[in-house]
């Protein structure tokens, strides 16, 4: 099959975009999504920013196969920021790893040419000789087990604002752009990596003691029925989450999107809070970014 080609110039770089009319969702093509990245890059870029990105790809759209990338391939340009990271363990076989630093528009753009339709990055910084910082975010997976949904989510998220204010923390929600969501806490960077997953364990932990009927704190997918999982463990500093205003794979493109407390206490109905690229536009041309306290608001953990 031949590979239509369209040159471009991004921020000075020379970049060419291929099968731009190519249906990476069923009505949503190629085009349309790096569209969407180089519109919504400046409230997005700055949750990337010196971060470890991994991709997920889906060369073929939605309904063919798709891989996670965090080594940089082979055809990587010059100019593209990456980090040689430790991945011990890795089932590569491989000690390190070159990762995706997407710093800039230009690297973005780059990405999403290669359908890569899911940005995740982990909690911690990389420095500008490579150096591994310990965490700034803690974040919370709040897992709905059917039939729960969003709604209850929407009531955790809520507790858990509460307990972590106790703390003296302040929270940011935003959607995963699937059937759940994030809660973001800014820290101060800890002396050791570890800190932040004790201390969202303990939370989460905490809640589940306070709340049995709603919350679960536990791995085991067989207590999650009709309840919220507070999902601790990707503090891990070997774990990702999906980057704020990343899309998400599915029948239709939707986003991992920031939120209001007003929006998140009002939800009444899982639809409530599906937000596709344009509503997500519209939102940034409205609020703003909602998560820019997560780049400056940065409070010592107890």
């Amino acid at each position: 099959m031949s590979s239509k080609r369209t040159a471009v110039d991004v921020d000075g770089r020379q970049l060419s975009l291929s099968n731009l009319d190519k249906n990476l969702y069923p009505e949503f093509t190629k085009g349309e999504v790096i569209d969407y990245y180089a519109r919504i890059a400046p409230v997005m870029l700055p949750h990337l920013q010196d971060r470890a990105a991994t991709r997920i790809r889906w060369p073929d759209g939605v309904d063919g196969g798709k891989f996670f990338e965090k080594n940089a391939p082979s055809h990587t340009p010059d100019w593209v920021r990456t980090a040689t990271i430790p991945t011990p363990g890795s089932s590569k076989g491989r000690d390190t790893l070159d990762f995706v630093v997407v710093d800039d528009l230009p690297t973005l753009v780059w990405c999403a040419n290669l359908a890569a339709l899911e940005l995740h990055v982990p909690q911690w910084k990389v420095g500008p000789r490579g150096k591994v910082h310990t965490p700034d975010l803690v974040v919370f997976d709040l897992d709905p087990g059917p039939p729960a949904t969003i709604v209850e989510a929407c009531e955790v998220a809520a507790l858990l604002r509460d307990v972590l204010a106790e703390d003296g923390l302040e929270s940011y929600p935003k959607t995963s752009g699937k059937k759940g969501l994030h809660l973001y806490v800014p820290i101060e960077e800890p002396k050791e990596a570890e800190r932040t997953s004790e201390y969202a364990k303990a939370a989460a932990q905490r809640l589940a003691d306070e709340n049995p009927k709603l919350v679960v704190a536990k791995m085991e997918r067989r207590l999650r029925k009709d309840k919220v999982f507070v999902d601790w463990s990707q503090n891990n500093p070997a774990k990702t989450t999906v980057a704020p205003y990343s899309l998400r794979a599915g029948n239709r493109p939707s986003v991992s999107t920031p939120i209001t407390w007003e929006e998140l206490e009002s939800c009444g109905d899982a639809a409530d809070l599906v937000f596709g690229p344009e509503d997500v536009l519209a939102r940034v041309d409205e609020h703003g970014d909602l998560l820019e306290p997560l780049l400056k608001d940065h409070r010592p953990l107890p």
